[in-house]
Order: structure tokens, then C-alpha cells, then sequence
């Protein structure tokens, strides 16, 4: 059943977007790769498995170009020695081992002969891969490999779930003597194809399947080279010949964010921020919407408007041009007119763009949708900040159009009942139900477990329209328009007053979670009010209250804030939205508290991060992980089954905790960077931040511990550039 269909006691499941598990994918450790929007998601030894996550593929423009290539060493599956991603994410390398055999057999070979390593790498829709062999025995060997393939040009959301009534035509595989052709023509009339080309001819070529055989002289390397080209036009690439030494030696990415780097005297904080560092790079890379950040994969590979916003916010003080490149793009896809099939409005900043199939042809509404309350908002909140952080005021005279259409959005449609909140209803007949951050059917609610009947305000968007208010009187003061900045100060103070009376539960020392259509609060303890901080609507007085429940055992579950409380009917600490832990949106609540003065609070946030990351594969935070209680001596926190990773919100976080914690305000208009109370985790004495670019100057500076206390040193400065410590 359609979840857009019922209300009052609908269930995540029936979200026909919901993204199904059909396996266990936590218990699987994937490796993944992106270029642009061209991504792969492959098991340990390097394959993609027709069996088990169906995640695995070889993925280009949201069609799976290939559904399995597994490679097989004389018909069997070899051992795995180990497998990793690159640190600049780059190159995926496996090493693997030939198997025992059984004695008496002609040729027989023990294991650990023959050292057999793989290295894939994507670069605009092509995927190289190399598989070199090494005999490290005395003898001769005599060795076959086979790779075994297969495409259904699965649309992502038919991965994901999506059941389709119809499906295009798949066509005829073209062999040749090194190259298989697989095609398929879909209902879009656009012609897929995945072109295999392999380097030498093979033994034997099929439409599913290449065999090889090598005689393997001892110590002598001897390579096998595949080219798999994702096309959609009748062109066909060529291989390059210096493509065996780029599969060693590929470095062509670039090594940081920008030009400002972090290093601490801990191991362990430097994995998590070159990760991080590493997966932001990796979502933004090759992106034909340029710097922007796609939110994940494998489920949101794609520009989402919220998500590139937030990861913007948190990435603010580390790499601006992210903020630009966001805003950029999102004022190029604002919305012009109304269109309730996309949930479109004038104004409205985009929710979701989609170029696959399924999209194109309507059969999912998110080809361009608009069906976010909360976009529009954070879209002035950033060009606010942005500004501050650069005093770029050739560039916001060139957004403020788009700022002022965003600020007439939230004035008009965004208050459609004119009393003062921004709310959202469906209106879009496929489109999304919730449509906050929390967008799971069931997601908001009253204390019975009774879902909100729409319109809906929700606690964090006042918030976010509050900021939005305060960015506008910022960047019309800085191009002279007083008198309207005044009155977006004046609007903004006035809807702080009313937010602070018509949402405060003093019964749970909270905000109340939304409000519904008929203005009765949604009751019920969640993370959204830790958004009240991060916006700083809050009063102080309700600030620190929020900022205690937040930590109470009920929803701080020792990895995180929890989105629900567990004291709450619809708590699940499985579940998508009620009950998990999202590290974006601890990072914004550890923003929050550090904002009100509270920097040791916000260390507690940063610090569960910290040791999340620690425990974690890769060191790689996901896109969120399940509410358990954090156990004495228990290892890692619980996996949730079909999260996203790499996740670019959840990757910046470390950015924002880090600011926060540090207490960082930087104002490039009036040249200074300032740090209030800085906090440091335990175990770390020192941070360094090289090449802080703040207009025209730089710094190098240090943050150390010392019995006393923190102090911040400049290390190097060049230009104008005040650095200042507060307690």
C-alpha cells in the first residue's frame, strides 16, 4: 500500500521509497569508489557478487552497468589476504592467494604460491582494472583465471526496491575477440551499454564469462588489464596504453580540502579527519554539477539540496568554496513556478535530482524535486554564513536574487496560513509525506504514536527561518539596504519570541518536535530540538535545559544523541528516524551547545564521534548507526543495515565538532579569527591548522594543551589577520 494514501498510523515500510534490506548488509564490509557520477560498490576480494547486498554494481548516471564480476583462480574463488581503499580514495587494492589444492593432481599447488593482487579504479564512466600475478614458488606454474559478468541495468531505484511494472529490452550480447558488448535499450529509448574490453585475447569469450590461462615463470610478474567503458551514445573510447603503470601509481586527485589542513598529535583523530577529508573529496570529484557534494552512496549519489547545504556548513571554515559551489548550483535550480508534481514553488530550493530511468520517465517524481520544507531556509542561512566567512560581496551581489526569491518563499507558500510558522503538506500525489531532515512516513508524530496531520511546522525549520532572517539583515547591511535589514531583524526576534512560547514542553524540558495542523504540539523528545541551538533561537534559559535532555541516558546513547528518545511509543533504535544515531545531526547539536558557551558539552558529542570513527571500517562514519545503548567493552556501535557510506554530511561533521569545540568564529570582513573556551578530546595535546586562508592572508596556528589550560599560538601569518583567544 501507497503510504501517501493514510496518515494517522502509517509505517516506514510503506514508504514506496523505502529502502528494502534483503540482507544483512552490515555484516558485509563493502569497498567503494567514485568518479563524478560514476560509482562501484564491491566486497572484500574486489568483486561484484550477483549474490548478497544487492548494493553491489558498477553504477553509472543511476543505471548498474555491471551486476557482477567475480574472478575466479583455477575455478575457485581465492583467499583473501586483504583488502583497502586508498587513503585518497582513488584506487581500491585487494590481495589475494591461490587456494590448496588436492595432493596427487597434476600440478597441484599449495597455497600461497602465487600472489595475485587487484587494483580498480573509475575515471570518467570507465572502470580500469588490473590483476597481477606472482609466483613465488621455486617451479613453473601453470594458472587460470576466469571473470565472470553480467549487467541488468538495474534503474537505482529498482536496486533499492522499487518494483516496476514494465522494463526495457535487453539486447543481444556482441562478441568479439577482446570485447564483449552488453546493451540494453530502455523504456526512455535510450541505449546502455556496457562495453568489457579486455587488454589480451582470451582463452575463450562469452557473453557472461573470459577465461585465461598463465604460465608463471618464478618471480616473473605477468598482468591481466580490463577496460570497462559505461556509454551511452554510439562513441566508443580507447584504451589508453599507459593504463598498467596509472593502476600502480594513480595519484591524479588532489591531497586536502582546498588549501587548509588539520594534524593532531593523535593517530587516531588524523584517521578519522583524513578520511573524512578523503570521502568529501571523493563525493564532490568529477561532479558535472562541479563543487558540490553528492549526498552518498550507493543510495543518493546525486545532488540533494539539504545535504549539500549542511555538509557546506559544517565544511564552512575549512573549504568556502564548497559553500559557493552549493550555493551556485542550488540558485541555478530554484524554482521559478508552481508544479505539484515536483512539489515545486517559486523560490523553493531543490530537495532531490535524478537522471536515471525510472526518473525520466516519471515512474518516481524525483527527476527535480522540490518536496523539502527546510532547503529553502538553510539556502539563506548559507549564503549568510558564506559571506562572513569570506566577505565575498561580488559573489552574494550575484546570489541575492536567488536569497531574496528563497526569502519570498518562506513569506508566501512557505506560510500558506499566514500565522507566522513554515509548514509543509504533500502535494505531490507520489511525492514525499514528512518532508523535514526526518522525511520516514513515520517519522513525526504526538506522544500516542498518532502521526502529525498535516501542514506540519517542524521545530527545527522555525529555527532555520529565524537564522535565515538574521543572514538576510547581514547581507543587507552589507549592501546598504538598512531599512531592510531592520525589518528581517525585527522578524526574526519576533518569531523567536513566539517559538520559545508556542513550542517550549517544560513537562520534557524540550521543544516540542513539530507542530501539527491544528497547532497542537507534537510532545515528544527528539533531536530536532538541539536544531533550536545550532540556529540559536533558543533562549539561554531554554538552551541549557535542551541541552541536558539531550544528554540524558534516554537519548545520549554513549556513541551519540539519539533521534527519539527511548522514553518515546515509537522508539526503535533500529529504525531509519526514532531511535538511531546520524552523526551530521550530532554535529549540529554539539554546534549548538558550544554556541551557548557550553564547549565542554559539545566535547562530550565530539568525543562519542571520535570513538565512533575508532571502531568503525575505514574509520569511516556512516550515514547514521542504530540507537543500542553503548556497552562497556562492547567494540563498535551497532551497524544499521543499508546506511550510506561514505555519507558527505556525515564526513563534515568532524569539521563542525572540531570548530565547535574549538569555539572558532572567523569574520573575514573585520579580519579575525577567534577562538572562545577551546576544548580539546582527552588524549589529544595538540592541533595544528595549516594554511587558514581568510581573505588574502593565511595562518598557521596551534592549539596545545598545557596544565593551565588551552592556548592558541600563531605559528606563521601572512596579511592582515587578527587571531584572538576568549575564556
Amino acid at each position: 500500500m501507497n503510504a501517501t494514501n493514510r496518515v494517522g498510523d502509517v509505517l516506514a515500510v510503506d514508504n514506496e521509497y523505502y529502502v528494502r534490506a534483503t540482507s544483512g548488509l552490515a555484516d558485509h564490509r563493502t569497498r567503494v569508489l567514485k568518479y563524478g557520477d560514476t560509482f562501484a560498490v564491491f566486497n572484500r576480494y574486489g568483486d561484484i557478487e550477483a549474490l548478497g547486498p544487492l548494493q553491489f554494481g558498477l553504477f553509472h548516471s543511476e543505471s548498474r552497468h555491471l551486476s557482477r564480476m567475480v574472478l575466479y583462480v583455477n575455478d575457485r574463488q581465492p583467499m583473501l589476504l586483504g583488502s583497502t581503499v586508498r587513503q585518497d580514495t582513488s584506487l581500491l587494492a585487494v590481495d589475494l592467494t591461490n587456494l590448496d589444492e588436492r595432493s596427487g593432481q597434476p600440478g597441484a599447488m599449495q597455497r600461497g604460491m602465487v600472489h595475485i593482487f587487484r587494483s580498480s579504479l573509475l575515471d570518467h564512466a570507465t572502470f580500469h582494472h588490473l590483476v597481477r600475478l606472482i609466483n613465488y614458488s621455486s617451479e613453473e606454474i601453470r594458472i587460470s583465471l576466469t571473470l565472470r559478468f553480467d549487467a541488468d541495468f538495474a534503474d537505482i531505484f529498482e536496486v533499492r526496491g522499487s518494483k516496476r511494472e514494465r522494463r526495457g529490452e535487453r539486447l543481444p550480447a556482441q562478441i568479439a575477440e577482446q570485447e564483449v558488448l552488453l546493451s540494453y535499450r530502455g523504456l526512455d529509448s535510450v541505449e546502455r551499454r556496457t562495453r568489457i574490453y579486455f587488454w589480451q585475447v582470451p582463452e575463450s569469450l562469452g557473453a557472461d564469462e573470459a577465461s585465461f590461462t598463465f604460465v608463471l615463470e618464478p618471480k616473473v610478474e605477468q598482468n591481466l588489464v580490463v577496460d570497462i567503458f559505461c556509454e551511452r551514445s554510439d562513441s566508443k573510447p580507447s584504451p589508453g596504453s599507459e593504463l598498467p603503470t596509472r593502476l600502480n601509481t594513480f595519484s591524479l586527485r588532489s591531497k586536502t580540502l582546498r588549501d587548509t589542513r588539520v594534524v593532531t598529535s593523535s593517530d587516531r583523530l588524523n584517521a578519522w579527519i583524513a578520511r573524512s577529508e578523503s570521502d568529501l573529496r571523493m563525493l564532490t570529484e568529477g561532479n558535472p554539477e562541479g563543487e558540490y557534494p553528492y549526498a552518498g552512496v550507493p543510495w543518493f549519489s546525486t545532488v540533494f539540496g539539504r545535504d549539500g547545504i549542511i555538509t557546506a556548513m559544517e565544511c564552512l571554515w575549512v573549504d568556502p568554496n564548497m559553500g559557493r559551489g552549493v550555493l551556485s548550483y542550488l540558485a541555478e535550480t530554484q524554482a521559478t513556478e508552481e508544479n505539484a508534481a515536483q512539489d515545486a514553488e517559486p523560490g523553493k530550493i531543490i530537495h532531490e535530482i535524478r537522471r536515471g530511468e525510472m526518473a525520466t520517465l516519471g515512474e518516481v517524481p524525483f527527476g527535480r524535486y522540490y518536496g523539502s520544507v527546510d532547503a529553502t531556509p538553510l539556502f539563506v542561512m548559507l549564503a549568510g554564513e558564506y559571506f562572513q566567512r569570506t566577505n565575498d560581496q561580488v559573489f552574494v551581489k550575484e546570489v541575492w536574487p536567488h536569497v531574496e526569491a528563497a526569502l519570498g518563499w518562506i513569506e508566501r507558500c512557505g506560510d500558506s496560513d499566514g500565522d507566522g510558522y513554515v509548514e509543509y503538506q504533500q502535494k505531490s500525489s507520489r511525492g514525499l509525506l514528512q518532508q523535514g531532515w526526518k522525511d520516514s512516513n513515520d517519522s513525526i508524530f504526538h506522544a500516542n504514536g498518532k502521526i502529525a496531520e498535516p501542514p506540519v511546522a517542524l521545530c527545527e525549520v522555525q529555527s532555520y527561518v529565524f537564522a535565515a532572517k538574521l543572514a538576510a539583515a547581514r547581507l543587507c547591511l552589507a549592501m546598504g539596504l538598512t531599512d531592510r535589514a531592520a525589518k528581517f531583524s525585527k522578524e526574526a526576534e519576533a518569531l523567536k519570541t513566539r517559538f520559545n512560547e508556542d513550542f517550549w514542553c517544560e513537562e520534557l524540558g524540550t521543544f516540542a518536535l513539530a507542530l501539527d495542523g491544528s497547532k497542537k504540539p507534537c510532545r515528544v523528545s527528539t533531536s530536532n530540538a538541539g536544531h533550536a541551538l545550532f540556529s540559536g533561537i533558543a533562549t539561554p534559559e531554554h538552551a541549557h535545559i535542551v541541552c541536558e535532555t539531550l544528554l540524558n541516558p534516554f537519548l545520549f546513547s554513549g556513541w551519540g544523541v539519539r533521534t527519539v528518545s527511548a522514553t518515546e511509543k515509537r522508539y526503535n533504535p533500529m529504525s531509519y528516524h526514532n531511535g538511531s544515531v546520524w552523526p551530521h545531526d550530532n554535529a549540529l547539536i554539539g554546534y549548538g551547545f558550544a554556541r551557548y558557551g557550553m564547549h565542554e558539552k559539545a566535547l562530550q558529542i565530539l568525543t562519542a564521534m571520535y570513538d565512533a570513527s575508532s571502531e568503525v571500517d575505514l574509520h569511516r562514519l556512516p550515514e547514521l548507526f542504530c540507537g543500542f545503548h553503548r556497552r562497556e567493552n562492547a567494540g563498535a556501535p551497532i551497524l544499521y543495515p543499508v546506511a550510506c557510506a561514505p555519507q558527505a554530511w556525515a564526513a563534515g561533521a568532524i569539521y563542525l565538532l572540531l570548530g565547535a569545540c574549538l569555539g572558532m568564529k572567523i569574520d573575514a570582513g573585520e579580519r579575525y579569527v577567534q577562538f572562545e573556551n577551546p576544548q580539546l578530546p582527552a588524549g589529544v595535546s595538540e592541533l595544528e591548522i595549516r594554511g587558514l586562508k581568510v581573505e588574502e592572508a593565511s595562518a598557521d596556528l596551534l592549539i596545545r594543551r598545557h596544565s593551565r589550560g588551552i592556548d592558541v599560538e600563531v605559528l606563521e601569518k601572512h596579511g592582515q589577520l587578527e587571531v584572538a583567544k576568549r575564556i
